[in-house]
């Protein structure tokens, strides 16, 4: 399949995938996404993103990496104005609120991705359900999103068209779980039953044979602490602690924080 623009970010991730070429794709789309609301080009203090940031805020996490990016100003910014909604929508919630005795009880601090906001309303406690609304809310989650599945349907489309790009997958080390995950509910969604199976036949045992390895990567760190072992080489065992997080999981544990470019 001939190489598109659309295409480029799916090739480059898997030529630097590591464990999880979506945790490549993840983690630079996010970066793209703090540049753009923190970085040197200022969105923030254009209004119309900012209405979109004062209304969908940002997730406990996102908030530790906008105060880990370093831009103090724009941070302060950004809070001001999303302060000023959040306290006109605290009063007009608490504006003629009753307690009421045996309300529906809800976890008020659920996990959750931002889509999951809407579901608050099951309380029968409009506070409960305006904090559990705005616990779940979040600009950068929901933005990244949806360039997160914007790749996934290119990946179903090279993977429809592109026997180079099936060959390659069955070289990769697979996927961490959490994206395995979201590539097969997509799967089923996107391919015909013959072109499932196919999917499945491929990427099952691709998945297996790097969970394996993995553990046993991690199995031989451990047993490099043995004094027996001390003079042994250390295969592949040296990051066998984050690359075996990152394949539970996904993410990169052992990278630091995203800075902004000075």
């Amino acid at each position: 399949m001939r190489e598109q623009i659309h295409t480029i970010p799916i090739n480059d991730a898997m030529q630097n995938a590591g464990e999880c070429p979506f945790c490549y794709i993840e983690k630079h789309a996010e970066e793209r996404l703090m540049d753009f609301v923190l970085g040197a080009g200022a969105s923030y203090m254009e209004a119309d993103i900012r209405e979109q940031t004062d209304k969908a805020g940002f997730c406990r996490s996102h908030f530790k990496k906008m105060f880990a990016y370093g831009n103090a100003l724009g941070n302060a910014w950004i809070l001001k104005t999303h302060y000023r909604r959040m306290i006109e929508e605290m009063n007009a919630e608490f504006k003629g609120f009753h307690p009421k005795k045996g309300a529906k009880k809800l976890k008020l601090f659920a996990s959750g991705k931002s889509s999951d906001a809407a579901k608050g309303r099951d309380s029968a406690n409009p506070i409960t359900s305006w904090c559990k609304e705005k616990e779940a809310s979040c600009y950068i989650c929901s933005s990244l999103e949806k360039t997160f599945y914007a790749y996934v349907d290119t990946f179903f489309t090279m993977y429809r068209k592109d026997e180079a790009f099936k060959q390659q997958l069955l070289e990769s080390k697979g996927f961490c779980i959490s994206h395995f995950g979201d590539l097969c509910e997509a799967a089923d969604k996107r391919l015909n039953e013959a072109e499932l199976r196919d999917f499945y036949e491929r990427m099952l045992p691709i998945q297996k044979k790097n969970m394996e390895r993995i553990y046993e990567d991690v199995a031989w760190f451990i047993e490099k602490y043995d004094y027996k072992n001390k003079d042994a080489d250390w295969k592949d065992s040296k990051d066998a602690i984050q690359r075996g997080m990152q394949k539970l999981k996904g993410g990169y544990p052992a990278e630091p924080f995203y800075q902004m470019k000075k």
